[in-house]
């Protein structure tokens, strides 16, 4: 990929589709094309010249630097300032008893 990109003047490699170039040599391969080569060293070759016929479009220019980004939480954080002191919690149960006793005929 880089030599065909090396080959044309002003050709940035990151242009070059890597899924291409798989595609063309996986070809290549399953056609046993070019077995038995000549003298000629052909730097960009079948391959290459895939990769050139299908250069990517430019990139963006990256407006924010490259950042490690943490794990989605279902508790968000809410900064370096919390308090993350443990509190004890009082539980109290109340019982209440029926006023009257319900009868099977009684409506409700």
């Amino acid at each position: 990929m880089t030599d065909a990109t090396d080959s044309v003047p002003d050709a940035d490699p990151d242009r070059a589709s890597f899924a291409i170039a798989l595609n063309a040599a996986r070809d290549q391969v399953i056609q046993a094309a070019v077995v038995i080569t000549g003298t000629v060293v052909d730097l960009v070759g079948t391959i290459g010249r895939h990769v050139l016929a299908h250069l990517m479009r430019e990139r963006r220019v990256r407006t924010k630097p490259r950042t490690v980004k943490r794990a989605n939480s279902k508790y968000q954080a809410r900064g370096p300032n919390i308090g993350r002191t443990t509190y004890k919690a009082t539980i109290s149960i109340n019982i209440l008893a029926s006023p009257e006793p319900l009868t099977p005929n009684q409506p409700t």
